[in-house]
């Protein structure tokens, strides 16, 4: 059953990661080791994902048609990851694994190979990569945000219910939220679709990094997820489950690979896998999803839960300590969640909270309406906002802060501590409010890496200067504080 824990997981035992130890500049001078909480967004590569992208690298070469050796080298480890891929997630034997750039990229392509007139059942607590998609369809029912376990089941139970009989449908729902962290109950979701005739894609994209994913044992119809929440950031994901929908519908990608035969009239698409991934495929993010996903399946992803449920606990602990912190959920009570918390500070802006956290603290998390406009609404009606400001104009958002592989009870302790000194004695820096809405330090005087000097500053063209972060002057004093100027940030 999805959901609950086995009573004696294996040992735990901390993986290397890419950057465990990076060290980062403080606004005034300073560094500290950075503590990386924004896992929910994009994860660090796990050592050995990047040591097999290096021993593939000398092999790189085209895929499929190649007749030379690296060619066929090439080949043999873009093909053997979808083997890896489908093991990760226990799908059936006949599942198809189709190679994306990403969820939102797959689930785009199951979207574009829906018979005409299916009717698609979804919630408005989704990302926005499982709720625009299906948008795009003359038969799309967007349920509202379940406010627990049996709300949920009882409303997809009548919108499918309410079907018209013989009608193709499509259950699309997340594995678990990657706002407030709620597990959904993904097994229950997919015998409920089954027993009136629909089928049910699952966005993993949160639930795969965290969960065992038993495709097979909860007959899941399609999964999708991505290999940069995955601990392989190397732009690629997948679409896994049913071949017969696939099959049936046009390449997504018209282009090279994806065709049988081209005429000047017509187009014969060729089979799977190759009917969906027109062009030169991504071989290194492929291979490298690939080794993540064996990776994983060795580490037991038991135990990665185990341990992930210790430091979520933690982290419960340590915002419930921090003075008017409003923390955001959707169910209540104890339930299963992952290590993933969306919070306010009322009277502070989600966008300063996290420039403050990184500028003066070393602290990474994400702020902003985490691509889930309509859930982020929702939760500033039940919680309210604190004055809070999303990605947009009237966009509610908060602060997220979210666990992973690596992540240990000093980050923890360090995030809890930081929250705390920013409510009793608020910023020692000035901030300013970029176009983006986000906020910026000023001045920002933390030196960029040496390898961005064969690119342009992303951090000094925020700052609204050309010269790189690391000539502009430092700030040795403590800023007042009162706002000075109509663009400054609570201080």
């Amino acid at each position: 059953m999805d959901g609950t824990f086995q009573p004696s997981p294996p040992p735990h035992r901390a993986p290397a990661m890419v950057g465990a130890d990076l060290e980062v500049p403080l606004v005034g001078g300073g560094s500290a080791r950075y503590v990386n909480l924004d896992y929910a967004a994009s994860t660090p590569a796990l050592a050995a994902v990047w040591e097999g992208v290096q021993a593939l690298l000398p092999w790189y070469s085209s895929v499929h048609r190649g007749a030379g050796f690296r060619s066929q080298v090439a080949t043999a480890a873009y093909e053997g990851a979808r083997d890896a891929v489908r093991a990760f997630l226990s799908a059936r034997p006949e599942d198809a694994v189709i190679f994306t750039r990403n969820t939102t990229d797959a689930i785009n392509l199951l979207a574009r190979c829906l018979a005409p007139g299916t009717a698609v059942v979804t919630t408005l607590m989704e990302h926005h990569a499982n709720l625009l998609p299906w948008r795009r369809l003359h038969h799309t029912r967007q349920l509202p945000v379940p406010i627990g376990h049996d709300r949920l089941l009882d409303d997809v139970r009548g919108a499918l219910r309410s079907l018209p009989a013989g009608r193709a449908a499509l259950l699309a729902v997340t594995g678990a939220s990657n706002v407030t962290g709620e597990v959904w109950p993904i097994a229950d979701l997919a015998s409920l679709a089954h027993e009136h005739g629909a089928r049910i894609v699952v966005d993993a994209a949160q639930l795969a990094p965290h969960r065992a994913v038993d495709m097979t044992g909860w007959d899941l119809d399609w999964v999708a997820l991505s290999g940069h929440k995955l601990y392989a950031p190397f732009g690629a994901g997948a679409l896994v489950g049913r071949p017969d929908w696939l099959a049936t519908a046009d390449g997504y990608l018209a282009g090279g690979g994806a065709v049988a035969q081209v005429s000047a009239e017509s187009v014969v698409w060729t089979g799977l896998p190759d009917r969906h991934e027109g062009g030169s495929p991504n071989v290194v993010g492929a291979y490298a999803l690939g080794v993540a996903s064996t990776s994983l399946r060795e580490m037991s992803m038991n135990a990665i839960s185990h341990e992930e449920a210790r430091l979520t606990e933690e982290l419960w602990l340590q915002l419930a300590r921090v003075p008017g912190l409003v923390r955001y959920r959707t169910w209540p009570g104890e339930v299963d969640r992952l290590g993933i918390a969306a919070f306010n500070l009322p009277g502070r802006s989600p966008s300063e909270v996290a420039a403050v956290l990184s500028a003066e603290h070393g602290i990474g998390v994400r702020s902003g309406s985490f691509c889930a406009h309509p859930l982020l609404a929702h939760l500033a009606a039940e919680h309210g906002s604190g004055g809070s400001r999303g990605c947009g104009p009237d966009a509610p958002g908060a602060v997220r802060a979210s666990l992973g592989l690596g992540t240990t009870l000093e980050d923890i302790a360090r995030l809890g501590q930081a929250l705390r000194d920013i409510t009793r004695r608020g910023a020692r820096w000035t901030y300013r409010a970029a176009p983006d809405g986000t906020a910026i330090p000023v001045p920002d005087d933390r030196p960029l890496p040496g390898f961005l000097a064969r690119t342009a500053s992303p951090i000094a063209g925020r700052v609204g200067t050309s010269a790189p972060a690391s000539a502009l002057p430092a700030n040795p004093r403590t800023i007042a504080t009162s706002a000075t100027s109509a663009h400054a940030l609570h201080p």
